[in-house]
């Protein structure tokens, strides 16, 4: 037997003087949680090791330090040959399971759409490729039911996405990515996605920082944002008051040049919806209110709102965002974009409306009674409370 790595080694792995303090131990009959608190590891850690590197001696598995040690090097050896490239079986089951074709009820193949590989992800509203299209932890997972007993037909899901991925061990072909749900011709890093931040929204105006206030609607004049979106990027932007659920829809109208596809380098988006139009928009509406009924706003990250500094001196209004990937924190605006959609369909072109008509559904649906507000209307009950802000305003002296 070669002789074992004395090398000094990572805390992550276990040592050779380890090694030997775990022989020890067992053949002294320590159980393995005992020799992981005698050792200062976890009994996981232990009894991995016993499984693995334990040597067969006699017809029963003895473990032995230098043996273990052994094992534990030769798996350590690097370039390995990939699982995917030593065993043709388990290759032609996973790209099966990938790229395989679909196939009508009795069992003829379906070509789908014709679509080239072009090494990048692939575009939304574009035609896909047609396959079986299992994710890899899918065909992990279905290995263990289809060969129970054949322990040479199994693989983990990450061997599957290198196999795709990583340049060296490309036992599949790259071109199986636009097979995966997601389509990307370059994986992500966890990390990056997680920084999904926008630039302009400091941590100051996050949610978490909005006045506990605002949570028991007691007090007025707080809101919340969105836009809906249509077909041709158009879009209608929406207000809600959280107290009295009171509407206010904001008329995007798309710009000179939109439909012919014109678009200036650095200048403004001719959608409609871009930053400057729907802060005006905003500014114009919410100047509107009373200084008491201009508390708060509460947006998703969108770049619509990119400019909610200057939202904010214009209107006197204090914007906040919520948190990437979370609109249950603006569930009343959520709720109400759901009303709205009964007006305003998915998939229908949004633009056709001018502001007036978008008056009319917003008067429409605040006329509609509540339950929440004891069966009185949205606005009614901002009819009460410019009341009482009048009649407050009126007996101070």
């Amino acid at each position: 037997m070669p002789t074992v790595s004395q090398l000094p080694m990572s805390r992550r792995f276990l040592s050779f003087g380890e090694r030997e303090d775990i022989a020890m131990h067992r053949a002294s009959g320590c159980g393995v949680r005992e020799i992981a608190r005698l050792t200062g590891r976890s009994p996981s850690t232990i009894s991995r090791e016993l499984r693995r590197n334990a040597a067969t001696r006699q017809g029963r598995l003895a473990y032995r330090a230098s043996s273990a040690q052994w094992h534990a090097d030769c798996r350590a050896r690097r370039p390995k040959v990939a699982k995917l490239v030593a065993n043709d079986a388990l290759r032609d089951y996973v790209q099966a399971r990938l790229s395989g074709a679909v196939r009508r009820p009795d069992g003829t193949p379906v070509a789908g759409p014709a679509v080239t590989w072009r090494k990048k992800k692939v575009r939304r509203y574009q035609d896909r490729r047609w396959a079986q299209a299992w994710s890899p932890e899918q065909i992990a997972r279905r290995l263990e039911v289809d060969f129970p007993h054949d322990v040479s037909m199994r693989i983990s899901h990450e061997a599957i996405y290198q196999s795709l991925y990583v340049q060296g061990r490309g036992a599949l072909q790259r071109e199986l990515t636009a097979c995966l749900r997601t389509g990307r011709a370059l994986r992500v890093p966890r990390e990056r996605r997680r920084r999904t931040s926008r630039a302009y929204v400091p941590a100051e105006i996050m949610i978490s920082e909005r006045p506990a206030e605002v949570e028991d609607r007691a007090v007025p004049g707080h809101w919340e944002g969105d836009l809906i979106m249509g077909l041709n990027s158009s879009a209608i932007g929406t207000l809600v008051e959280r107290t009295t659920r009171f509407t206010m829809l904001l008329h995007l109208p798309q710009m000179d040049g939109h439909s012919e596809g014109l678009h200036t380098l650095h200048g403004p988006p001719l959608a409609g919806h871009g930053a400057e139009a729907v802060r005006d928009a905003m500014a114009e509406s919410i100047t509107t209110l009373p200084v008491q009924l201009r508390r708060s706003l509460t947006w998703d990250q969108g770049v619509e709102m990119a400019q909610h500094a200057k939202l904010r001196v214009d209107t006197g209004v204090e914007v906040y965002f919520c948190d990437p990937r979370s609109p249950w924190q603006r569930g009343t605006n959520e709720n109400t974009n759901g009303l709205l959609r009964q007006y305003f369909p998915k998939g229908t072109n949004l633009a056709r409306y001018d502001a007036e008509e978008l008056n009319a559904v917003a008067a429409a649906l605040n006329g509609r009674p509540r339950k929440t507000l004891n069966w009185k209307t949205p606005a009614e009950a901002l009819d009460e409370l410019l009341v009482s802000v009048q009649a407050g305003v009126a007996s101070t002296p």
